[in-house]
């Protein structure tokens, strides 16, 4: 167990699943700008669904020692996490990932992550295809969202994700501290 989660009980920390707590998350970025950012039900859910496609291939912040989408719930982290929103349609979800810090070492495996959960198990949700960037405070937001932009165009072109162990992620797996044999940075 991570020692950031403190002394005490760590569940005091989080919010309860199934909650939207507006103050405990990060405001809707420009990615999501001009889009239905989901709020209250519709965001629970898609929350949710994150949750389990996480937990499914191993999605987790290895500072904090837990599934990537609790952060969301994490009381001292209340500017981090997902936020949601659909495109035009509602067939196509973006995401907008804000790391706990602009220096967050694991903002570009744990985006890509996310980006391989969602569309590598797109038959565990309703959307086409799932759009993942890292919000702007990120000191590396222009190079990561460069590369989730290429996987996107890859997997929108082919229908398949690239090789995970390619060049791209540099061979670390799906994200940091994987089951898939990622290594923090």
């Amino acid at each position: 167990m991570s020692s950031f989660l403190g002394a005490g009980n760590p569940d005091d920390s989080f919010d309860d699943w199934g909650t939207f707590v507006p103050d405990h998350l990060p405001e809707p970025g420009p990615f999501l700008a001009d889009h239905d950012v989901l709020r209250g039900d519709d965001h629970v859910a898609v929350h949710e669904t994150a949750r389990e496609l996480f937990e499914e291939r191993g999605v987790y912040d290895v500072t904090f020692g837990y599934n990537l989408a609790r952060l969301n719930h994490d009381q001292r982290h209340p500017d981090a996490g997902f936020r949601y929103a659909e495109e035009e349609g509602g067939d196509v979800l973006r995401a907008e990932f804000t790391p706990t810090t602009a220096f967050c070492p694991q903002g570009e495996a744990l985006t890509v992550g996310a980006f391989r959960a969602w569309n590598g198990l797109a038959e565990c949700h309703d959307y086409d295809r799932v759009r993942i960037r890292v919000a702007p405070s990120h000191q590396q937001a222009d190079a990561v969202n460069a590369q989730l932009a290429e996987l996107e165009e890859t997997f929108r072109e082919t229908g398949e994700i690239p090789d995970e162990t390619g060049p791209d992620t540099g061979g670390r797996g799906e994200t940091a501290g994987s089951d898939a044999g990622g290594l923090p940075f």
